[in-house]
């Protein structure tokens, strides 16, 4: 049932309630609701949360936006299992000062109307604490309108006076309480939100675990907070991949991580090439002095050969001429590869894969990057998730699904921290504007992107047409237009050829044999985008507007290859401006929406840009050149206005 003051279309709701709502310590998020009641009567609402002790936050006043819609920006403190509920109330004060304003001009009821505003202060006068500054204010307030010696538009003045609607807008009178149902919020650490991935195969960094811990001092270097690898554990025999996926395996051929599992172990093992788990324990520990949280694959599926395969036949799925399935996403058959069958045996597989995760927890890995999580069932996702939210809740898991936005959103829905996007594939301006608007503010609840510029399954025409510029423009817009992002070895090195020209597969992939990379001579030869990406991850920690995800607005452009987008956390603004065209130089106008920036219109600002170091005086609408040959974006900071425009 509605209440007295009807409250409806609550938001940030997820699934009528039945999941929370997402959020991190400090993250400002918007709460909306349609407030109203029969009649001209005017009514308020608030915000008021509740924390995992039960006990309730002090009351957010939320803003009338007009048309019944309200909203307002509010905080959780700390991490847990907290609640938001709406409340709202009728507003005698503000109908009278409305009704009183009108009439009293009018000559209509003039008495009677001062009379019942003296009623409504004293009223106000008596809930304050006695001999208060407030208290003090709308008893003077009471006191003008009591004073007939005055005009009666004076007399009015008294009890509307900006002072007095101070006192009555922090201390509102509130008739008719009503209060929607407490909605759930899910309050988790920081890196749920916020990181810069760098994902590397440790084969190719020396061959093992230990040789690889040199590579991580690059990584910190270039400002990254997550060292993400791919399955390290003991890799199939049978069936055996040779390089660029050939069906034959010479017998040095490495194999694909992906295809876990063989007599040296399964998911629980490391691979004897990269070592122990004392030297995974190594690694952890190194990553961790260099300020590095390491990220594991968790990759559910085995090759032919994983002691499960023998232990546990009844995890696989058998086919009518008897042989194991194995897996396939037509065309592609993946021969090395056999999938999970949930549901013949749900819980011992449950209790299975659930020992193999606390394993790693055990061992320092706080992140998980899920591979695949849209083939197996949503209802396992959510029992494990819900379980180590009670166990483990500073462990975070990355969806990495591609797949149907539906199923994207229903594991975010079922608890994934993060997820993958398909920004992978949002190339041109109008997509980009489409996509960040989607994710900053229709999905920004429940999904959490993070956005890779590529990953050993993917390298995107885009990459391998646009040259260095693309790498370049890719690198600006994924740090930037969201609060994580990720990158895979090689991108700084602008590695972009293809294994045929239609393809998204590297030509020699990492995926099936170890890569050798010069580092330190591509840095000291200029062949290196480290530099640029070092930047780009210094000002995201410098910047908390590059840390959130919810206060982007796009603004218009007359060109058709120029995004401008701006991100907001305070007084923190950051404006990005970047030309998509990898190939050509593009100059057009941005028109700044100057609100969203917290400037008035007709406010004029420095625009400091953070790649180029120079400075411009901008305005609504203000010209921008930007040549890929050069440098195809702008991340401006505004800095000091020149009218008093900052609000």
């Amino acid at each position: 049932m509605l209440s007295r003051i009807a409250i409806t279309d609550v938001e940030p709701v997820v699934e009528n309630g039945a999941y929370p709502a997402k959020a991190v310590p400090g993250e400002r998020f918007p709460v909306r609701a349609r407030v109203f009641r029969e009649g001209r009567g005017r009514v308020r609402a608030g915000v008021v949360l509740t924390g995992p002790d039960g006990v309730d936050r002090p009351l957010a006043a939320i803003s009338d936006l007009g048309n019944d819609a309200f909203e307002g920006w509010v905080e959780a403190p700390s991490t847990g299992a907290w609640t938001f509920r709406v409340e709202s109330w009728a507003d005698p004060y503000a109908t009278w000062v409305h009704d009183a304003e009108v009439k009293v001009a009018a000559g209509v009821d003039t008495e009677l109307m001062l009379a019942e505003g003296v009623v409504l202060l004293e009223r106000a006068r008596d809930s304050l604490a006695a001999g208060s500054d407030d208290a003090h204010a709308v008893a003077a307030a009471v006191a003008g309108l009591r004073d007939t010696s005055i005009s009666a538009a004076g007399r009015l003045a008294s009890g509307t006076d900006d002072a007095v609607r101070a006192v009555l807008e922090r201390h509102p009178l509130r008739d008719h309480r009503g209060a929607s149902p407490a909605y759930p919020l899910r309050v988790d650490r920081e890196r749920a939100l916020v990181g810069a991935w760098y994902e590397f195969f440790p084969r190719s960094e020396g061959g093992t675990l230990r040789a690889s811990i040199d590579r991580l001092d690059a990584v910190a270097a270039m400002g990254f907070d997550v060292v993400y690898l791919p399955p390290i554990h003991p890799i199939g025999e049978v069936n055996r991949k040779g390089p660029n996926n050939a069906l034959t395996a010479g017998p040095d051929d490495p194999g694909c991580p992906w295809a876990i599992g063989s007599s040296a172990g399964g998911h629980d093992a490391v691979h004897p090439d990269l070592g122990t788990i004392d030297d995974f324990d190594a690694f952890v520990a190194a990553a961790r002095t260099r300020g590095l949280e390491v990220a594991l694959d968790l990759a559910l599926q085995c090759a032919p050969d994983h002691p499960w395969v023998t232990d546990h036949p009844e995890w696989f799925v058998t086919r009518v001429d008897g042989t194991v399935a194995y897996a396939e996403n037509p065309p592609k058959k993946y021969q090395d590869i056999y999938p999970l069958d949930f549901d013949t045996d749900p819980e011992g597989l449950y209790a299975e894969i659930r020992r193999v995760v606390e394993f790693w927890i055990t061992h320092g890995v706080r992140i998980f990057r899920v591979d695949n999580p849209h083939t197996k069932p949503l209802p396992f996702w959510e029992r494990l998730l819900s379980e180590l939210r009670e166990s483990e809740p500073d462990v975070v898991l990355l969806s990495e699904a591609f797949t149907r936005p539906a199923l994207v959103r229903a594991l975010a829905t079922v608890g994934f921290h993060q997820s993958y996007t398909y920004f992978t594939w949002r190339n041109t301006k109008a997509e980009l504007a489409e996509y960040l608007t989607e994710l900053s503010r229709e999905t920004a609840h429940v999904v959490r992107p993070n956005l890779f510029v590529n990953t050993p399954d993917i390298l995107t025409s885009y990459l391998q047409r646009g040259g260095p510029a693309a790498f370049r423009i890719r690198a600006a817009i994924a740090a930037t237009a969201a609060p994580s992002w990720g990158m895979y070895a090689g991108f700084e090195l602008y590695e972009r050829v293809a294994i045929r020209p239609d393809s998204e597969e590297y030509l020699d992939s990492e995926k099936y044999q170890a890569k050798a990379r010069d580092w330190a001579a591509a840095e000291a030869e200029g062949r290196s985008l480290a530099p640029y990406v070092t930047r780009l991850n210094a000002l995201r920690r410098r910047h908390p507007a590059l840390r959130q995800l919810r206060r982007l607005t796009v603004h218009r452009t007359d060109d058709d290859a120029v995004l401008c987008y701006s991100k907001r956390s305070g007084d923190d603004v950051v404006i990005v401006v970047v030309n998509v065209d990898p190939h050509e130089a593009h100059e057009t106008i941005v028109h700044l929406t100057m609100p969203d920036l917290g400037l008035d219109w007709d406010a004029g600002f420095a625009a400091y840009d953070e790649i180029s170091g120079r400075t411009w005086e901008w305005r609504e609408h203000s010209y921008v050149r930007l040549d890929p040959a050069d440098e195809p974006a702008h991340v401006v900071v505004v800095r000091g206005t020149e009218t008093e425009g900052a609000r």
